[in-house]
């Protein structure tokens, strides 16, 4: 199984060990669309502090954001850490990984996958810094990040996917920089959370999708495959393992081959 996420846009501090090693990084393939992205950002950032006007307006940031900027500039020689201390935020918070024991760890250093606008796509625990780019950032050399890694993610993700499941959490940004197409589409499932609430006033329920709860869910069903240490093969399968572990799920087989399916999630409870 391969879950794919979307990254967060505030993340933890970089480490105090080495810099970031592009060639260690899962998918080599990727390796040298990584460090034009990487090359490009930084000589961006890497302007007099007082006048990173330019910057801040390509990477989307605020003028309270103004230290991004200084962090994206020293990206090459910044402490690594690992990404899954690096990514935080709703979903991560809820996946929790530093609390899973160490076969749940193992089954996610193998199975999770981070979109990433500046990395393209990394493992949780693949050694990066901390930084400031998302997919939606057009970089001013290279254009609008979505599009740019379209290429070398068709040539690296499928070898990734292998053969099994393929279950995509990622936000519509990240979609973007790769549709699994083909035989791997057909058994990719995709996930929608829905909030069901009953209007009082006519007993009729009402289902609708909130932001920030589609995230926490999300990280909440990751976790539960890990710690159950689930392997569904198929969507079907992940379909009927999902609801084993209490999860209401409706989903139907796409009406054409080589498409994905697509899964609802329906909760009662936002928490």
């Amino acid at each position: 199984m391969l879950v794919l996420l979307p990254p967060s846009e505030g993340k933890a501090a970089s480490g105090r060990g080495a810099p970031v090693k592009l060639e260690s990084l899962s998918l080599p393939a990727l390796t040298q669309a990584r460090e034009a992205v990487l090359g490009e950002l930084v000589e961006l950032c890497a302007g007099d502090p007082d006048e990173n006007d330019k910057a801040r307006e390509v990477l989307g940031l605020s003028e309270g954001l103004r230290g991004e900027v200084a962090k994206n500039a020293g990206l090459r020689t910044a402490g690594a850490r690992p990404a899954g201390e690096i990514y935080t935020g709703v979903l991560y918070d809820a996946l929790d990984l530093a609390s899973l024991d160490a076969a749940a760890k193992r089954r996610a250093g193998r199975s999770l996958l981070v979109f990433s606008g500046l990395w393209g796509a990394v493992r949780v625990t693949d050694r990066i810094p901390s930084y400031r780019c998302s997919m939606g950032v057009k970089l001013p050399g290279l254009g609008a990040l979505g599009a740019y890694w379209r290429e070398p993610m068709a040539a690296a993700l499928p070898e990734a996917a292998g053969g099994g499941l393929v279950l995509d959490l990622r936000s519509s940004a990240y979609s973007a920089a790769w549709k699994p197409k083909g035989e791997v589409a057909g058994r990719t499932a995709t996930v929608r959370v829905l909030h069901a609430q009953v209007d009082e006033s006519t007993g009729v329920e009402k289902r609708s999708v909130v932001s920030h709860f589609n995230k926490a869910t999300k990280g909440r069903i990751v976790r539960s495959l890990l710690t159950a240490g689930a392997a569904p093969q198929s969507p079907a399968e992940l379909v009927e393992g999902l609801r084993d572990l209490g999860y209401e799920v409706e989903a139907e087989a796409p009406a054409r081959a080589g498409r994905a399916w697509a899964l609802d999630v329906v909760v009662k409870e936002i928490h």
